[in-house]
Order: structure tokens, then sequence, then C-alpha cells
């Protein structure tokens, strides 16, 4: 329970001063205010206010700021690196942010953070960006959360941008949620697609929900910017240009994000022989229909003979049988390339939402009546391991 005073109910009569026994009440600005720290919760201010402006309720209402939003302006991208090297999902935002920016006729700006990262700053501009804000610093050279949303934040503060769009990768997730806090607004996840409101000008936000069975369409009406996570894979990359035009503007840290809570001590990559799985042409996954870790050997060799990376279901995953960065599907990766193939994978539709847009899916498991025949380009109903030592004999030699 909690006491509060409606400001707009109270007269400032102060009645309600010596009925309090604990003294936990003060006039500022004619208007009674409860001091929690005193407050014993006990009522005896409620029954004494003749306005009934002192309310004792388990809620207390939380006071709608207004918001100018016509004050922001322009589609903004977050530019992810890692190791000096700008992430392909930037790709992918600069080309949605293009459309958008152009639909509201407004200008498309990348935020890139990083330390020596001021040459991929001029190279965005080449992809669409009418202008890079760099934040170059070695605070900033390890991904951390804390001077990432702070910088982030305050050049939002400072530039107030109508949209800010950021990929759904490790970084993204990890980070952006802080700076939605931080500014006050809301922020979707996951998103697949965009588009704007013709009548406001709204973003409108869509992303799967319910497992994918349903897709939801999302705006946000009173606060800005309007920020959202991309899946990595949905949007199709900007091309590079012959010429750029545009201009870099170097910010300066903020000193909040010069003093992170956390110390980055080490970066470890994962050993894997074969391709990064985000970025392939090619992906050989296993599920729990393999019925042993030991087969997942056999998924390694064949991803190898093609040329591929290797993906898994969450099953997979949740068995031990493999890392969480193999999973495909709605609480792993997305993917999308030429060609997929799911072997002992029944076809949950999480796992589908995470692969259905490659462009040719192969499906290998002995129960034909598996979900995943539904989705599947080609279906090939039998024991794996039969099939898969003869696909990996028949691209090996």
């Amino acid at each position: 329970m909690i006491i509060y005073v409606d400001p707009e109910q109270c007269t400032g009569c102060q009645i309600c001063l010596p009925s309090c026994p604990f003294a936990a009440i003060e006039m500022r600005d004619d208007k009674a205010v409860i001091l929690e720290e005193k407050c014993t919760i006990c009522g005896a201010c409620v029954d004494a206010c003749p306005m009934q402006a002192i309310v004792r309720t388990k809620d207390k209402p939380v006071e709608e700021k207004a918001l100018d939003i016509t004050q922001y302006r322009g589609v903004w991208i977050f530019a992810e690196q890692r190791m000096g090297k700008i992430q392909s999902v930037t790709y992918e935002l600069l080309g949605a942010g293009r459309i958008l920016a152009d639909t509201r006729k407004q200008e498309l700006c990348a935020v890139l953070l990083g330390h020596n990262v001021k040459e991929l700053a001029h190279d965005l501009l080449y992809y669409g960006a009418d202008r890079v804000y760099v934040m170059d610093d070695p605070v900033l050279e390890h991904f951390q959360d804390d001077p990432y949303s702070e910088c982030v934040a305050e050049l939002v503060r400072q530039y107030r941008p109508e949209i800010f769009l950021c990929g759904a990768t490790n970084i993204g997730r990890s980070f952006i949620p802080q700076v939605a806090v931080k500014m006050e607004t809301g922020l979707t996840a996951d998103c697949t697609s965009f588009a704007i409101d013709p009548e406001k000008g709204n973003l409108l936000q869509t992303r799967p929900a319910f497992g994918g069975n349903i897709f939801a369409t999302i705006a946000t009406y009173r606060h800005r910017p309007q920020i959202a996570t991309v899946r990595h894979k949905v949007m199709r990359p900007a091309e590079r240009r012959t010429s750029a035009s545009g201009e870099v503007i170097e910010a300066p840290i903020p000193e909040k994000a010069k003093k992170p809570r956390t110390r980055f001590i080490e970066r470890i990559e994962e050993i894997e022989e074969t391709v990064n799985l985000a970025e392939a042409d090619i992906i050989v996954s296993g599920g729990r229909g393999l019925g042993d870790p030991k087969y997942f050997d056999m998924i390694r060799e064949l991803a190898k003979a093609l040329g591929g990376a290797v993906g898994s279901s969450r099953a997979a995953v949740d068995a031990g049988w493999i890392s969480y960065s193999h999973q495909v599907g709605q609480t792993g990766k997305t993917v999308c390339p030429k060609l997929y193939i799911a072997v002992g994978i029944s076809g949950a539709v999480q796992h589908l939402v995470g692969m259905r847009s490659s462009d040719y899916i192969v499906a290998v498991n002995k129960d034909p009546q598996a979900p995943i025949f539904k989705l599947a380009t080609y279906g090939i109903i039998g024991d794996f391991k039969e099939i898969v030592p003869t696909l990996i004999k028949h691209f090996s030699g």
C-alpha cells in the first residue's frame, strides 16, 4: 500500500498537517506532499482531507510526460562493428533505414562506436548514410553495456532522431534496452519488417508473436525515438555506391561512459572449424532426432564437405549436445542461407521461424508426418545414419 496526494485535488488548506502523528506531510508550492521515508501508511491523513485529495492505494498512477514529438527528426541506425570490422547486419539496417528516411523525407544517419574506427565511419557513407556520428575512444574498444548505452543515449538526447534501428544481435539485444529506458521510450524487438503510417507518420514495426503463429504490428505514438531491433538476414542490404556524399561527425564520449560498472577482462573466440552461422550460404542443422550427441560429428563433416556452417534445433542445445551459438530459431539465430539441410529436426514452429526464408530447404527425417516436410523444398524420408554418410561421400569426392 502507498499514500499519495493528487495535486489537482489538493487546495493547500493544510488541514491534513496536524492529522499526521509522524510529521510525514509538508507543504511544497502550496500543495501537500507525503514524505515516504516517514509515512507509516496509517491513513489518518486520508480521513482528515476534506477534498479527498489524499489517496491510499496499491498502485500509484504514472504521470504521463508531455513530449513534443515534432522536435524529433531523422532515421538512425546503429553501425555494429567487432574487432574493427563492420558487421553485415549494419548494411541491412542501412538498406531498411534508407527506405524509411526517403518515405519520411528525412536524413539517414549511422552511429559508430569503437576505437580506431574513423576510417570505417567514412566507408559507411558509401552505403547511403547521409551522416555518421562516431565516438572513437579506447574505452569503446571492447563492447560493454554501460559505455555503449551512455554514448548512444547522449547522442539521442542531443540530436533527437525520430527512428532508431539496431540489429537484434548479441550486442544489440544487450545494450539497446538500456538506451530505451534512459530515453523513456518503447522498444520493439526482433522486427522483420517496417512501414510508415501514411496518416500520422509513425513507424509501424512488425514482429512475429506466439512462436511465429501470428505477426504483430506495433506503433509508438507518444514517445520518441521509436526504437526497434531488427532480425539479421531479413532485410535487403544496402549496396555500396561508387561515390559517397555526406559527413562524419566526431563526438566526445560522455564522462559517465568512462566509468563502467564492469571491467573487460578477456575476449575468447569460439573455436569452430566451419564458417559463421549467420553469414553462411549453406547450413546443416541437427536436431533431437539424431538420438545421440556423437552424431553431430556427422553433421559437422557434411557441413565441412559443403563448405557450410553447423546449426541445431533448440532441443539439441537444451540437451547439451551443442552450444547455444549454433541454435537456429525464435530464441536463437535467424538465418537465410541458399541451402538449409535439416537432419533429425521435426519442424517445431519456433525453429521454422528462424530458417523459413532459406532459398532451398532439404529435410532428412524418418517420420513422414514430420511438420518440417510441409516447408521443405525436398524431403528425404529414411535413417539419417545411412543418408548423411552417402551425402558426405558424394560431396567429398
